[in-house]
Formats: structure tokens, sequence, C-alpha cells
């Protein structure tokens, strides 16, 4: 490998600790077909690339607002093509970003309202453990 693919690509370790993601975590994503390692050394570690590192993270801001693997995969798949030269594939592939955008701005939405419920709720109790001790 030339010098400078060397120092591009990192070991999956330092990909984990760069996108804040568990060793298995990381393998998880890849088993489950939402990115690939760029390359093998001669002993068959990953090598990763800033794109995988790049893929990863959209991956994580995507997880917690339930998208399934399936839905990752079509997502990751559109942001790949919006940089297309084929205009059609292009205008495909902005209106489907587009249509994960709402679903995205709808999940967190229902976020915030959860997050207002447990508030709440913390709060009732913080109260009456409060009231309790007086």
């Amino acid at each position: 490998m030339p010098a400078q693919t060397v120092s591009a690509t990192l070991h999956i370790g330092e990909v984990a600790e760069r996108v804040g993601l568990s060793l298995r975590t990381v393998r998880y994503y890849e088993e489950q077909g939402l990115f690939e390692p760029a390359g093998r050394t001669d002993g068959g570690f990953r090598l990763y690339t800033q794109r995988e590192v790049d893929r990863l993270l959209l991956i994580k801001q995507m997880k917690p607002l339930g998208f399934s693997g399936q839905q990752m995969r079509e997502l990751l798949s559109a942001h790949d093509t919006v940089g297309s030269e084929d205009a059609a594939a292009r205008r495909a592939a902005e209106a489907r970003v587009a249509e994960f955008a709402q679903q995205a701005v709808g999940r967190c939405e229902e976020l915030r309202d959860e997050l207002s419920r447990a508030e709440e709720f913390a709060h009732q109790l913080s109260t009456h453990s409060s009231a309790g001790r007086q």
C-alpha cells in the first residue's frame, strides 16, 4: 500500500473511537450492510477512510430517531446518489432524502414530547420525595 493510503486509513478501533461507538456496534452496522471497510491489510484487518467514518456518523444520528436498518440503507443510498451526475437519479435521491428529512422532523417532535413528559414526571417525583422529608 502507498504511504499516503496508509496514513489516510484507520483501523476499526480508531474508527470506533472517532465516532463514539463500540467495536461491536461498528461490526454490527457492517454486518447489516450499512457500510463496508474501504479495504483490508495483508493480515486481514479492516481499513476505513473518512468516507466510512462519515457514514457511521450518519448512522449514529439516525439511530435515536428510530430509523430501521432498511430505512438507514435507503437513506445512505439516496445520500450517496445526491452527488450523482445523472440528473434524474440526483432528483430522485434528493426527493427521497427530503422524505427522510420530514420523517426525522416528525420523530424529533415526538421525542420532544416524550422528553417533556419525562421531565414533568421527574419533577413530580422530586417534589414528592422532598415533601416526604419535611
